[in-house]
């Protein structure tokens, strides 16, 4: 008979996705669903005193709010499990284990704090529950560390001790690596566990390899969540692995139970915010790094995938596992500075541009909406129009100043049909030409603000430029200046910077400033169309 167990994840890391708020029809809902499909193991929410209890939430500040949320299920067969990221629960906030609903505890074990992890779980463990050792981002680990974490857990007689593949990283053969490490030191009546991430696509593959590698030697505990409703990526589907057991290991789980929750509930949740394989996962996986990495630079739209793929490449080894905001901003920065003397195309501007009044075309609503005025400012001026990183057929325009790669990428076939008919291309050194060379090479470094929380805000840069080309009079037509809500700046809704919203008021007060800067020392700057940054 196969020793192969089930844990349903579903309310515990399902709830990274709407925050643990199923609501607590839908909690009773899932958790008798799943019961009524045999599972062995159903992990009920999480523990965290720094959250205050919520009858809708299935994340609560300690195990009476569990009894409050749960007492009277009937929990049939399955047993019932929580879990604990280790340092944020005191361990009087747990009651003991004969007074709670929960007939286990599964602890989060990160690196740096493990030792003290295996503490806190033999304190559970005196309380009466069923304890399993997550050892979480289990790839941060080298053999001898795996192996002397194990050897600790064998030697306080846990119940069990999970491969935790937090960001997806394993392929099959990295996974049977950990597994044997675990079975060779591992006492043998410890069930060991695998915890998947989808971020390969390789959740059910490895689970399934896992399974038939480890046949009847060792009681094995597989995760799953209905929908492979999880974190990132997601997790592995549990009506498959349902589906998997019943056909291979001789089970009678009640897939169709599995397959309700997901109806019922789920589906639901998924409507809103989808989860599963996506590139910016696929992107971290790859690089051995923490997903907020890749979402960090793909949040930005300035670079192309491959440009993303290089950056994450440059990471410290020290880093990836953890998050650093600046780290990753200073790695973005080295990436895009191609320095370069661009003084030929200072000079070129100074001569083509003397005496001339600018007209700076951007891509707020405005663009769209006061065409009219727009177009009666250029009759009746004549300007130079420089367009940033687009071209709007009803304008036209003499220059186009790009900055972003991904941009550029997008309208590259358009800027060469432009450029057969007289438009310039003015480039910062981050962007690489699709063909030839750019008309205007320009040095980005020289144009960004590494003070500012945008250093690479695309109108400041070419304000820059253009008072060191000592151009003095410009006026400006679609910069409207950022609202907080999202999706609301651009006319086309395709260029919306994810980060612009939060960065809203910064983003103006910065910009206002600077034209008041440049007002003070000469330069002439007019608005065509109403501006946020006017009323700075």
């Amino acid at each position: 008979m196969s020793k192969v167990s089930l844990l349903d994840c579903t309310l515990r890391d399902g709830g990274f996705v709407n925050e643990w708020n199923f609501g607590h029809g839908n909690m009773i809902n899932l958790l008798e669903r799943s019961v009524s499909a045999g599972i062995d193991y159903i992990e009920v929410g999480f523990i965290d005193a720094r959250e205050e209890f919520d009858i809708n939430r299935s994340i609560t500040p300690d195990t009476d709010g569990i009894n409050r949320l749960y007492s009277g299920v009937d929990k049939g067969n399955s047993k019932l499990i929580a879990m604990i990221d280790y340092g944020t629960v005191p361990i009087e906030r747990v009651c003991r284990a004969q007074d709670s609903v929960l007939d286990g505890i599964r602890v989060m074990i990160k690196k740096k704090t493990r030792y003290e992890a295996l503490e806190y779980c033999r304190a559970l463990q005196e309380k009466g529950y069923l304890v399993f050792a997550q050892p979480v981002s289990i790839t941060g680990y080298a053999d001898d560390e795996m192996e002397e974490l194990t050897e600790r857990v064998s030697e306080s007689g846990f119940f069990a001790m999970s491969i935790v593949d937090t960001y997806g990283l394993l392929d099959r053969s990295k996974l049977l690596h950990y597994f044997e490490i675990m079975d060779r030191v591992l006492d043998k009546d410890v069930m060991i566990g695998y915890h998947a991430h989808n971020n390969f696509q390789l959740a059910y593959a490895n689970s399934i390899s896992l399974i038939e590698e480890v046949s009847d030697r060792r009681a094995l505990l597989i995760d799953g969540s209905a929908f492979g409703m999880g974190k990132s990526a997601g997790n592995c589907p549990l009506e498959l692995l349902t589906m998997y057991a019943n056909e291979h290991l001789k089970k009678d789980y009640d897939t169709n139970q599995v397959l309700e929750m997901i109806d019922t509930c789920i589906r639901n949740i998924f409507a809103l915010s989808p989860w599963g394989y996506q590139m910016q996962y696929y992107l971290c996986a790859s690089n051995d790094c923490h997903p907020k990495y890749s979402q960090y630079l793909m949040q930005k739209k300035t670079l192309s995938v491959k440009s993303i793929n290089d950056i994450l490449k440059m990471i410290d080894p020290k880093e990836r596992l953890v998050f650093n905001e600046k780290h990753i901003e200073e790695l973005y920065l080295k990436y895009q500075r191609n320095d370069i003397n661009d003084s030929g195309s200072i000079e070129t501007l100074k001569k083509e541009l003397a005496g001339k009044t600018i007209l700076i075309t951007g891509p707020g609503k405005s663009i769209v909406a006061k065409r009219e005025e727009i177009r009666a400012y250029t009759e009746k001026n004549d300007p130079v129009i420089i367009s940033i990183n687009t071209v709007f057929d009803d304008y036209g325009a003499d220059y186009i100043f790009i900055t972003n790669s991904k941009r550029y990428m997008q309208i590259s076939g358009s800027i060469g049909e432009l450029c057969k008919k007289g438009m310039k291309v003015i480039a910062t050194s981050n962007v690489t030409p699709a063909r030839d060379r750019f008309d205007l090479p320009v040095d980005y470094s020289s144009l960004i603000d590494e003070k500012s929380s945008i250093p690479d805000n695309s109108l400041p840069m070419l304000l820059r430029l253009l008072c060191r080309a000592e151009v003095k009079r410009i006026a400006l037509a679609g910069f409207d200046g950022y609202l907080s809500e999202a999706k609301v700046n651009y006319y086309n809704e395709d260029m919306e910077y994810d980060f612009a919203h939060n960065y809203a008021l910064q983003l103006n007060r910065y910009t206002a400033d600077m034209i008041k800067e440049l007002r003070g020392q000469g330069m002439e700057i007019e608005f065509v169309t109403e501006s946020k940054y006017e009323e700075g």
